[in-house]
């Protein structure tokens, strides 16, 4: 298996450090709202390679971080008049339920930087030990960038050639810096903010700074894999490096893998656009599984584009796999035996598209060939598949399409079917929810009904409901 590695920039055979055993570090969101579908894309993406190593027999030991201190959740809990940690607890609640949707499974750890302090503490103590950080008068302290020869190894800049400007760079305390390139490790406390006791000051840690202890914590000082969006490069994962490598003294990380940026009808997603989209807002339209399709829908390191068009595609696409799968599950109930003659050369033209499959899986994650190889076995699943058909040929062919769509974490079984009172009474219950401001469990009950194929809609005369 290869793997297109940022830090070498070529595709590298992956080669575990412990034989058997996969060590994978996949950064987070910031919890302080719903999130959006560019959250979702690495969530997709990163679930997807997992759920393949663990098909190849690898165990994972998978992290996945919240970050739930941060500028953001503070602006928040002000403008609420709540505290961070109200914040944070209620969008990371928040955002399990749409990984649940998108049927990204919960990672081995999902550690929350607040609940980290201490190794942080622990760490930058060790940097400023060995002279790679320093003080400041006002108690913020910082990495010294220039102290660590490898810096720009990932995103491949030279140190000479940036500007300040970035995220990390001009903060609060910068009259105590001694180089412009210089990041923060730890803050002093603002009024209203939460903070910590350090040996520096009370404050709160830098953004880098929490991915490098708790990646230690729970993986080792070495791990296999790291991974995120592109847009985390730099300076984040360029930082984490630089100070994970200077306080353990070993490689961070073998291999770095990026997902590329999602757009929203061929424009960057922003909330001052107007084209802001978050994954619950999809929801109310779509079934997550068709999202979950449309993100596997093209090569993890390939810009994607968000329409209505495409995902309409998507969800047609994803019908023909749950219909092709529930029907090969109706023509083999009660299989036994071996399959017969007749049928064994549609087993090895199953199989050989399990091969092509696996073969796009091993290129870097190719999820969009390894999608083709998919839709071909749908293909020959409904012209080879018949009625007349033995049932073991049926369950022969279910069990290539259930390992692949497994891997690719798609749902082939529908949903039981909402009688007409049943879907009244939940519109009562959505009704009841949104008049007591709950809309958590409104939204929670819009989704749970557009799974089971019920579109729910809104008008002046009260909700209106038809089914897909």
């Amino acid at each position: 298996m290869k793997i297109y590695n940022t830090l070498t920039k070529r595709k590298d055979e992956f080669v575990p450090i412990t034989p058997g055993v996969v060590t994978m570090y996949v950064c987070g969101p910031t919890v302080y709202n719903l999130i959006h579908i560019g959250n979702a894309r690495p969530m997709i993406v990163f679930d997807t390679f997992r759920r393949y190593l663990e098909y190849k027999g690898y165990e994972v030991r998978y992290v996945s971080n919240f970050t739930d201190v941060d500028d953001k959740i503070i602006k928040a809990a002000n403008e609420e008049g709540v505290t961070s940690e109200e914040i944070s607890t209620r969008y990371i609640a928040e955002c399990k339920k749409d990984m649940e949707g998108l049927n990204v499974r919960p990672a081995t750890v999902h550690p929350q930087a607040t609940k980290e302090i201490p190794g942080m503490l622990d760490m930058i103590g060790t940097l400023i030990a060995k002279k790679h950080a320093y003080a400041g008068p006002d108690g913020t302290v910082y990495f010294r960038t220039r102290s660590f020869p490898g810096y720009g190894k990932l995103s491949g800049k030279n140190i000479d050639d940036l500007q300040a400007g970035h995220r990390d760079i001009k903060v609060s305390g910068t009259d105590g810096k001694e180089d412009d390139f210089d990041f923060v490790l730890w803050k002093p406390k603002k009024e209203g903010e939460p903070y910590w006791e350090s040996p520096w000051c009370n404050g709160r840690p830098g953004w880098h700074i929490e991915c490098s202890v708790m990646a230690r914590r729970y993986l080792g000082d070495t791990i296999d894999i790291h991974a995120g969006g592109e847009d985390l490069i730099f300076p984040h994962h360029e930082n984490e490096i630089a100070q994970s490598e200077a306080a353990n003294g070993v490689p961070f990380a073998h291999y770095w893998m990026h997902n590329a940026f999602l757009n929203i009808d061929g424009v960057k997603m922003s909330k001052s656009l107007g084209n802001f989209k978050t994954v619950r807002g999809v929801s109310e339209m779509y079934d997550l599984q068709v999202l979950r399709l449309f993100m596997l829908s093209a090569h993890y390191r390939s810009p994607l584009n968000f329409s209505k068009e495409l995902m309409d595609s998507a969800k047609a696409s994803l019908e023909r796999i749950v219909t092709a799968a529930e029907r090969l599950r109706r023509l083999a109930e009660g299989a036994e035996g071996e399959v017969p003659e007749a049928g064994k050369e549609t087993v090895t033209a199953a199989e050989a598209l399990l091969t092509k499959f696996e073969d796009a899986m091993d290129d870097d994650c190719n999820t969009a060939d390894a999608l083709a190889a998919l839709f071909e076995l749908v293909r020959l699943a409904n012209s080879a598949v018949t009625e007349e058909s033995s049932q073991a040929l049926a369950a022969s062919v279910l069990s290539v399409m259930d390992k692949m769509t497994g891997v690719l974490g798609l749902i082939t079984k529908r949903q039981e079917e909402l009688l007409d009172s049943e879907i009244e009474a939940l519109i009562e219950e959505r009704t009841a929810a949104r008049k007591a401001r709950d809309f958590a469990r409104a939204d929670a009950i819009r989704a749970e009904l557009l799974k089971k194929g019920i579109i729910l809609e809104d008008t002046r005369q009260g909700v209106t409901w038809k089914r897909a």
